[in-house]
């Protein structure tokens, strides 16, 4: 009978390992795992991080995030200032007493004439009414710029008294009959809601004897208000020293991220030499380098003023 087969007291052929062989794997199970444990500690118990590996994970995640917020700046501006402008938009930057508007009305070229003659019955009316919470600060005709634009500005005291006063024009018959007739003479119109800066006080009625408006627009980069203002704040006074400024807003509603202010000058070429002057003062070559960065386009109209304007 051979060794690797043994019988069963039933007479069941069964397979079983020599004896030898048992022992041998009997002592390889009971020895090996121990002697494998002794020898790799270190694959089943991980080391606990140093205090020098803390120290680096976290220099990286600062690292990550200084780069996350530089990026960051420069798509969208930066956080801080725009923390900054959304808490002093309304405290700071604005006066705060009165909201303004601008109004902006392309008329049909054939129809310049009837327009300038159905304004200036209406408006001043309507400026001049005690029941409205508002004052016509000026209406002007663009001569360079944008042809066969007019430019009005209004100013309201305060939200309220914008909220009162187109309440009450709403159900002004002359209101109505004046806005029928002149909805078919305009090509497009366009408005906005502006509040001036702390630091510009918008000019009371004035005349200037014949002198010429300037009204400049700057869209800025989103978020890039407070630092404008900081800037043009520093800059005003080397201006102020050869012309008159009118007055400066930022937008509200409508057209957001932008800011207008206005000059008077007696002609253009008084405009011209005015502005080369300002380039002498120290302090108004590094205000325009810190602003033009800020924007993203610019514009200028020269406007005439109407007969009725306060501002002319």
């Amino acid at each position: 009978m051979s060794s690797w087969l043994l019988r069963s007291s039933r007479g069941i052929r069964t397979n079983v390992l020599p004896r030898a062989a048992l022992y041998n794997c009997q002592r390889s199970f009971s020895t090996t795992p121990v002697a494998a444990l002794q020898r790799t500690p270190s694959v089943l118990i991980p080391e606990k991080p140093t205090n020098q590996d803390n120290k680096e994970v976290e220099e990286k995640k600062r690292q990550q995030n200084v780069a996350n917020e530089f990026i960051e700046a420069v798509l969208y501006g930066s956080k801080k200032i725009k923390e900054e402008d959304n808490q002093t938009h309304s405290k700071t930057l604005a006066r705060g007493k009165y909201v303004h508007e601008l109004q902006k009305h392309k008329v049909k070229p054939d129809k310049v004439e009837e327009y300038i003659n159905l304004v200036s019955t209406y408006l001043p009316k309507f400026a001049n009414d005690p029941r409205n919470d508002l004052h016509l600060c000026g209406s002007w005709e663009v001569v360079i710029g944008e042809q066969d634009t007019f430019v009005h500005i209004w100013e309201y005291k305060g939200y309220p008294g914008h909220r009162n006063t187109l309440a009450r024009l709403a159900e002004d018959p002359e209101y109505n009959t004046f806005m029928k007739q002149l909805r078919p003479l305009l090509i497009s119109r366009e408005n906005n809601v502006m509040l001036e800066f702390s630091f510009w006080k918008t000019s009371p009625p004035m005349e200037t004897d014949g002198g010429i408006y300037e009204l400049r627009h700057y869209q800025l980069k989103p978020g890039r208000l407070l630092e404008w203002e900081t800037e043009w704040r520093k800059g005003l006074e080397c201006r102020r020293q050869f012309c008159e400024p009118v007055g400066a807003w930022f937008s509200q509603l409508g057209e957001l991220h932008s800011v207008h202010h206005m000059w008077t000058y007696p002609d253009l070429q008084t405009r011209k030499t005015t502005r080369e002057d300002a380039w002498n003062v120290d302090g108004w070559a590094e205000t325009v380098y810190k602003t033009v960065r800020l924007v993203d386009n610019m514009s200028s109209y020269i406007l005439k003023p109407l007969n009725y304007s306060p501002l002319r």
